[in-house]
């Protein structure tokens, strides 16, 4: 885990929030420098050919996948498949868990 204000770092999971885009989940794979970063997500936006992103249009999450991490830092590259799977993985445990009322750290929210 990592906290949202700090820089992000690849295999970190954000929420695209503006563009083309806009609220769907992607997993940094690259850093250009201090303004841009290379998303992919295995589906639509491939790791060969990623997309340039505004570090400012996203919202970088809590989370960075431990699977595609450590892929980028031993091969330097990370499979679709495995992207598919890091970022489902998050939607399931954590947006699910959020959407049934629960925060981040597994409290119930009072409502």
């Amino acid at each position: 885990m990592v906290d949202s204000d700090s820089n992000p770092q690849p295999g970190q999971i954000v929420l695209i929030k503006r563009g083309r885009d806009a609220g769907q989940y992607a997993i940094i794979i690259r850093l250009m420098d201090e303004r841009f970063v290379l998303l992919a997500d295995g589906d639509k936006k491939k790791f060969d050919h990623p997309k340039k992103k505004n570090i400012q249009h996203l919202q970088l999450l809590n989370y960075i996948s431990p699977e595609v991490q450590s892929s980028l830092k031993e091969t330097g590259r990370v499979t679709n498949g495995k992207l598919r799977f890091a970022l489902a993985k998050y939607v399931n445990e954590f947006v699910y868990d959020m959407k049934k009322g629960e925060s981040f750290n597994g409290e119930r929210r009072c409502n």
